[in-house]
């Protein structure tokens, strides 16, 4: 028996590959650019959450010091680690930074419970849209 496709041409097959690939790409570069720079997307980060009254702490160079250990350590990650952390926020905006959700989710799961975060303020798109106006520099156009 041949082998029916819906698709002789393979055109449907080669559209999403293209489209996996400029998603790999993307990411690649996003987390080259968040690794490069850790330190100043982290005091910038850090500093923003703290002045929208995002997170309350005891200490802001803690939370810069845990926001530069991640970034560091985003480009090591496997792309399943990370889907899997921003799953439940996906649909969270259209068209989203997944770096930015990544970060929302990391707050509002992880951060939290770190001994100096004394508190998380705002709701899930609050949050994310305080996160996505630093890391948005990073997402390339």
């Amino acid at each position: 028996m041949g082998h029916h496709a819906n698709n002789p041409y393979g055109t449907d097959d080669r559209a999403s590959k293209a489209i996996d690939r400029k998603r790999q790409r993307e990411r690649d570069l996003m987390f080259q650019s968040l690794s490069r720079s850790a330190d100043e997307f982290a005091m910038k980060l850090g500093q923003r959450l703290i002045d929208k009254h995002i997170i309350e702490t005891t200490s802001e160079s803690s939370v810069r010091e845990i926001f530069s250990k991640l970034f560091h350590s985003l480009s090591a990650m496997e792309e399943f680690q990370v889907q899997f952390k921003i799953a439940p926020i996906r649909n969270l905006v259209p068209d989203p930074n997944f770096v930015s959700l990544y970060l929302t989710q990391y707050i509002i799961e992880d951060l939290i419970n770190h001994p100096k975060v004394q508190d998380i303020f705002g709701d899930d798109l609050e949050i994310y849209n305080t996160v996505d106006s630093v890391m948005s520099a990073i997402r390339p156009r």
